[in-house]
């Protein structure tokens, strides 16, 4: 569900940081352990570089508006937030969409709580130039 609403969207131009591509491939194999992506984005209006995006649904709030991810620990997760590093150093945009199925939810938060693993490759994704929405 979650990945079916954001191709929708990105194909709708209506998350404004991917519009523009005229290409828009689900479940591309990448990176360095072979994984598939759930997006791969090329063929930019404005030439720019091609782009890896990652859909993750955001379902766990926990107070006062804020949501956390994961809400299990996650091995898959963190093996998809190497893999975005990788492809960012390749040249490549990266991009993790946190799809946010909560009404309640308006900001978002790693649970560190839950797998500070996965907390501490996200911030280290975010510091290597990985584009975090949601």
């Amino acid at each position: 569900m979650s990945n079916r609403l954001v191709r929708e969207t990105i194909l709708a131009d209506r998350i404004s940081d991917l519009a523009g591509y005229r290409n828009v491939t689900s479940e591309v194999r990448y990176g360095i352990r072979n994984s598939r992506i759930d997006f791969y984005l090329s063929d930019h209006k404005r030439e720019l570089p091609d782009c890896y995006v990652e859909v993750k649904n955001v379902s766990l709030k926990v107070q006062d508006g804020v949501g956390l991810f994961p809400d299990a620990v996650t091995v898959r997760g963190q093996k998809h937030l190497e893999e975005l590093i990788f492809a960012r150093k390749q040249g490549f945009r990266a991009v993790l969409v946190f799809c946010v199925q909560h009404t309640g939810i308006e900001r978002i938060m790693p649970a560190d709580q839950i797998d500070p693993v996965y907390g501490d490759l996200l911030r280290k994704a975010v510091s290597e130039g990985v584009e975090v929405m949601a």
